[in-house]
């Protein structure tokens, strides 16, 4: 099992944001909705480009 890549730098409110709906590490947000990340406040579109980036480098991505 991969060890767990913490959240990149994305901001206090959309780290928080993650973290209060249990996301603490980056591949859990493998798979999950764009749509729904971007609905919680907080998290906007460079906190989603940011992640979008860091996802891309382990080959994971978000669902549109």
């Amino acid at each position: 099992m991969p060890a767990p890549e913490p959240l990149p730098p994305i901001g206090k409110p959309a780290t928080r944001a993650l973290e209060g709906i249990g996301i603490t590490s980056l591949r859990q947000l493998d798979g999950s909705s764009r749509r729904e990340l971007a609905g919680l406040h907080g998290v906007g579109p460079k906190a989603l480009r940011v992640l979008e980036e860091h996802l891309s480098r382990l080959g994971l991505r978000l669902a549109d």
